[in-house]
């Protein structure tokens, strides 16, 4: 990287030559994996298809919704139309940044698809569970009482599981839709790199953490704690999750399914953790700060209402994503005493050619 007298000019080398470095690793990793124990390697299906095809998909809607606002700020008329649209996809969208979107998404892809390959292959790989012992944590945190049984006493069965469920599910589009903010609308080109490589960092120490510590988790384990809760989004996806357990315990080659459960750490609070402290050290506008760390709150609680977590899962959820802050803000050139991502000055998007 050279660092001009003004300011710096980026590329996708600099923001995600480190990134997709580590996540290359991790994939090779996967697949080695693979190969060794004859298991069989997956592109997990999402709500909106396979990840290769969703994630490009909302990275190009959101390219589309970046361009069409200011080619109508223009007002070129119907015959200028074509005219102002090109004009302002050479601005945006020059072959510099679309290197550096396209490096973006390949480091988080690849991290994805290597995630969740190696949480499927876990219980060939490590067969020995340590609910017990998390459940012994979890009355020893909360004086005897069963955190689940706690919050749903304090909190109710009824409104609080549906907006818990609500917040918890919201999580499934959060992750893609994030990302292509993140890529594409953010001018500040460090601070999305920071973001995105920090999501990849999740999926990979995530990982390790499910391998040092196997568990299913409290919902899987004392279903009977959490017989009171209605039918929710929730409940239907943690039937789905076990049955896709079955199914790939039975045969791996006889199913597309992969498997996804696993306890420790809690992702789901890493991941939003991560996006909270990014947008707080970023400054982003504080409506935008104030609603993430809602949603921390949120997600953490949900995670426990639900079963889905131990308590020291949260804990450690909390520990993953600084880490991942931490090691992406490193990763994209940051260095202590330097401005954090997205805080130093960057030549415009347009003349970063």
């Amino acid at each position: 990287m050279v660092i001009q007298t003004g300011p710096e000019r980026l590329s996708w080398r600099r923001l995600f030559g480190v990134g997709l470095l580590v996540a290359s690793t991790f994939g090779g990793l996967t697949l080695t994996t693979a190969a060794l124990t004859g298991l069989p390697l997956r592109d997990p299906e999402g709500l909106f298809g396979p990840s290769y095809v969703r994630l490009p998909l909302i990275v190009l809607g959101m390219m589309a919704l970046d361009v069409l606002p200011r080619v109508l700020l223009r007002r070129p008329g119907a015959r200028g139309l074509l005219t102002a649209t090109r004009q302002v996809v050479r601005e945006r969208w020059h072959g510099s940044r679309l290197a550096i979107v396209a490096a973006g998404l390949a480091t988080f892809y690849v991290a994805y698809v290597a995630y969740r390959n190696l949480k499927s292959y876990l219980p060939f790989l490590r067969t020995h569970l340590e609910d017990t012992w998390l459940l012994v944590s979890d009355r020893w945190l909360t004086g005897g009482i069963h955190p689940g049984d706690l919050l749903h006493e304090l909190l109710g069965t009824g409104v609080a599981a549906e907006v818990l469920s609500f917040v918890y599910m919201f999580f499934l589009f959060f992750v893609p839709f994030s990302l292509g903010l993140a890529l594409v609308w953010s001018d500040h080109l460090s601070r999305g790199a920071w973001y995105v490589n920090a999501l990849s960092f999740n999926w990979i120490i995530g990982t390790l953490t499910y391998y040092a510590l196997p568990s299913l988790g409290p919902i899987y384990v004392e279903s009977f704690r959490f017989a009171d809760l209605p039918e929710t989004e929730v409940s239907a996806l943690q039937r789905g999750l076990w049955n896709n357990r079955y199914e790939v315990l039975a045969d791996p080659h006889a199913t597309l399914s992969v498997h996804g459960i696993a306890a420790f750490a809690s992702l789901h609070v890493s991941i939003v953790f991560t996006a909270a402290v990014v947008a707080q050290l970023a400054r982003l506008p504080r409506v935008v700060r104030w609603a993430m760390w809602l949603f921390v709150v949120l997600t953490a609680l949900a995670t426990v209402y639900f079963g889905w977590h131990y308590l020291l899962d949260v804990v450690a959820g909390f520990a993953v994503g600084a880490l991942a802050v931490w090691l992406s803000a490193l990763a994209v050139g940051w260095r202590p005493g330097r401005p954090l991502p997205g805080r130093e000055k960057e030549l415009p998007v347009a003349a970063q050619r």
